[in-house]
């Protein structure tokens, strides 16, 4: 991974620093680019979030071997990760590689490693292109995420995405803020909950809805016949001051864990920041710029020896905190510093 990073430094020079630890401080504003919006407070505190949460070293017990098995919508995964919608190498990453290259790399990874990759939505067209070839060349283990065009578009679009043979389709209704598209002249927006159960109800298949930071817009999700959402705040890159998605997603799991598959993106980093989600109320988590960085700077290998750090990781700290499987991983495991 040193050299994967390496390699991802050069070739992401003056879009991403590749820091020593992805939290946003050093590219605050740069967007486009990999940063946050605004002041950046919204990625920082995503990754603020998480590190407010402890883990509870537990050793007296047996366990040597823990299961990080789940499965998710259907999906057997290896370990409770997916690879998130991310696209744009050439004006998000620098461009020295391409997105046919960088997204196909990344699915294949995934599939190689026993998770699900996503793929991203955008302008110019060829984001989504790419996405779509590279679920086909993986038949159909993959999961598109559309963004919340107007009717004609957003309905083309899944009905392009249907024909990758995938299952499950996603919409990162928290795209609805990006400035980069209303200043391309490519306005997204909100969905109201008829408009989405108009959505949902053409899509052949199980559908996530991405970016959801309440709970009542949990519940609206489960109203309108959502499979999953995602607890996200796009990383933070549409709206300044938001919480980090840690702090949100116990209450927005306690509140629909019981209705719908709760996914969750934001500041996670390593196999223990896994856990911690999964510790919250978590099925499993998406995981963004780190697996761009590595798939930048290794393509599939890279992209795969991401994983392998994520799996050793986690199955290190489910030992030392004392987690058969990932049932084990409840707050119990967690010491909240704030004392909330």
């Amino acid at each position: 991974m040193k050299d994967v990073r390496t390699t991802a430094r050069e070739r992401m020079k003056g879009f991403c620093r590749v820091c020593p630890v992805c939290n946003g401080k050093a590219c605050a504003g740069e967007v486009p680019g990999m940063g946050g919006l605004g002041t950046g407070s919204s990625f920082t505190a995503n990754v603020e979030a998480l590190a407010d949460y402890k883990l509870r070293m537990r050793l007296i017990h047996s366990i040597t071997t823990p299961n990080p098995t789940t499965e998710v919508l259907g999906v057997d995964l290896a370990i409770p990760v997916i690879a998130a919608p991310i696209g744009g190498v050439s004006f998000n990453m620098g461009g020295k590689v391409t997105e046919d290259e960088y997204i196909a790399g990344k699915l294949k990874a995934c599939v190689a490693n026993g998770i699900i990759g996503c793929t991203g939505d955008g302008v110019p067209p060829f984001i989504h292109e790419a996405g779509f070839a590279a679920i086909k060349e993986v038949n159909g283990k993959g999961i598109p995420f559309i963004k919340p065009w107007e009717d004609a578009e957003l309905y083309a679009k899944l009905d392009k995405a249907a024909e990758t043979g995938c299952k499950i389709f996603g919409m990162d209704i928290d795209a609805a803020g990006l400035i980069t598209l209303a200043k391309m002249g490519r306005p997204v927006s909100p969905k109201s909950p008829a408009k989405l159960k108009e959505i949902i109800g053409r899509v052949p298949g199980k559908f996530i809805l991405k970016g959801i930071m309440c709970v009542d817009d949990a519940k609206a999700a489960v109203d309108v016949g959502a499979s999953a959402i995602v607890v996200s705040n796009h990383g933070g890159r549409v709206l300044d001051h938001t919480p980090g998605t840690a702090h949100v997603l116990f209450d927005i799991a306690q509140a629909v864990g019981k209705d719908i598959t709760v996914l969750v993106d934001g500041g996670v980093r390593t196999g223990a920041d896994v856990l911690k989600m999964v510790a919250l109320g978590a099925d499993a988590v998406l995981i963004g710029r780190p697996f761009s960085i590595a798939t930048v700077g290794g393509l599939e290998e890279g992209a795969s020896k991401y994983i392998q750090q994520l799996q050793g990781e986690l199955l290190a700290a489910m030992v030392l905190t004392g987690c058969k499987s990932l049932a084990d991983a409840t707050p119990e495991i967690l010491v909240d510093v704030l004392g909330q």
